[in-house]
C-alpha cells in the first residue's frame, strides 16, 4: 500500500495572508508582439492610428506604433493572478492613479511586480476584505511603463465557497 499523495493546488492568496509593504515579483515576463497589439486593439474596437498604422506612427513623436495601454494596463494586473488572487478574489472593485510614464513597444518584455499597500475586513461583506495593491510594469530596461493602484475584493479562508 502506498502512501497518499501530497496534492498542492495552485491559488491566490486569502485575504488574511496579505501583508502591507509585501512586494511579489511576478514571472514569467512577457514579450509583447506586434500580434498582440494589433489583435486586442482591433477586438476592443481601439481604432487609434498610433496602434494600428505604422506609417502614421513613424510621422508622430515616437516614431513608432505603440503598444494599446489598455493591453499593457490589462497584462501587469494579469501577470499577479496565479500568484495572488487565483480563486481567491471576490471582485475587482477599482482603479486609481493609472499612469503610463513610458511608451512599451513591439518586441519589449513586460516585468510585473506589485506592492500590497494596505487591508482591512469589509464593513458590510463578513468573511471578506479590502486589498489595495499597488502594480508596476516595467520593460527589459527597466523603465516604469505602467503602474496603477487597485483594490480588490478578496475571499477570507473560512468564508469562501468550497
Amino acid at each position: 500500500m502506498s502512501a497518499p499523495r501530497k496534492v498542492v493546488r495552485q491559488r491566490g492568496l486569502w485575504f488574511e495572508e496579505f501583508e502591507e509593504g509585501t512586494v511579489y515579483e511576478h514571472a514569467p515576463g512577457r514579450t509583447v508582439t506586434e500580434a498582440d497589439n494589433v489583435l486586442f486593439t482591433t477586438l476592443t474596437m481601439n481604432t487609434q492610428s498610433l496602434h494600428l498604422d505604422a506609417a502614421w506612427a513613424r510621422r508622430q513623436p515616437f516614431g513608432q506604433r505603440l503598444v494599446n495601454s489598455m493591453f499593457t494596463l490589462s497584462t501587469l494586473v494579469g501577470a499577479s493572478v496565479a500568484q495572488l488572487t487565483q480563486g481567491t478574489i471576490v471582485a475587482n472593485l477599482g482603479f486609481e492613479e493609472v499612469r503610463f510614464p513610458h511608451p512599451l513597444h513591439h518586441g519589449d518584455t513586460l516585468y510585473s511586480s506589485s506592492e500590497i499597500l494596505g487591508t482591512r475586513p469589509s464593513s458590510s461583506r463578513p468573511g471578506q476584505g479590502i486589498v489595495r495593491v499597488k502594480h508596476v510594469g516595467r520593460n527589459q530596461d527597466g523603465l516604469v511603463v505602467a503602474e496603477c493602484t487597485r483594490s480588490v475584493l478578496m475571499w477570507s479562508r473560512d468564508a469562501a465557497p468550497r
